[in-house]
């Protein structure tokens, strides 16, 4: 098991590398979310869904 595991370190820290990346990329939209901020960085005035997106 430990041979294996020797043989493929290099992908399984890349694999860990992105899982982490991705764990960053949601918990940040999930935080976003909770705060009423929009996940595409400007204001909700011009957009074509205001109304869809944040229900008042």
């Amino acid at each position: 098991m430990f041979t294996w595991i020797y043989e493929n370190i290099a992908t399984i820290i890349v694999s860990l590398i992105l899982i982490a990346i991705v764990a960053a990329v949601v918990i940040k939209l999930i935080r976003n979310k909770k705060n009423g901020k929009s996940s595409c960085g400007c204001g909700c005035g011009g957009c074509a869904m205001k109304d869809k997106c944040h229900k008042h």
